[in-house]
């Protein structure tokens, strides 16, 4: 698997490409988000002068914690309205996408993720045991 997102604008096609692939892009050091898989994408590239217009889809799979009732579940990430319009450098015709790429990703992932619509949350326990500490103020008298 690739490791960037890289479009080689002087190749592109007059009326433009669609490119498709998977890209390793998304390395995060956090114990309650874990990406698992690449970055796939189905993007639209297109140059207008010197302006590479690129628009599509985005998904990579996660396992994230469920906010609710703190259990792993696994879940894909989509962006389907991804859009970057990057200028094409002189002499430097290959632009790389990687970084936008994984910020879209990064920005998609739910705030308080949820295993479950119906995910009924951390189970409580039915009865909570009496304090016995209090029964000795129950004769006093002030």
């Amino acid at each position: 698997m690739e490791s960037r997102l890289e479009i080689d604008a002087a190749r592109l096609a007059a009326g433009g490409e669609t490119i498709e692939g998977e890209v390793d892009a998304i390395d995060l050091s956090e114990d309650l988000v874990k990406p698992f898989g690449g970055i796939r994408y189905r993007l639209d590239a297109r140059l207008y002068g010197r302006e590479l217009l690129v628009r599509g889809h985005l998904e990579q799979d996660f396992t994230l914690v469920c906010s609710r009732c703190g259990k792993d579940f696994d879940t894909t990430v989509a962006v389907d309205d991804f859009v970057t319009s990057v200028e094409v450098p002189d002499g430097d015709q290959m632009v790389d996408l990687t970084a936008e790429a994984r910020e879209s990703i990064i920005l998609n992932l739910p705030a308080y993720p949820v295993c479950a619509r119906e995910c009924p949350g951390i189970e409580r326990k039915a009865e909570v045991p009496e304090d016995d500490r209090w029964k000795a103020l129950d004769g006093f008298k002030a």
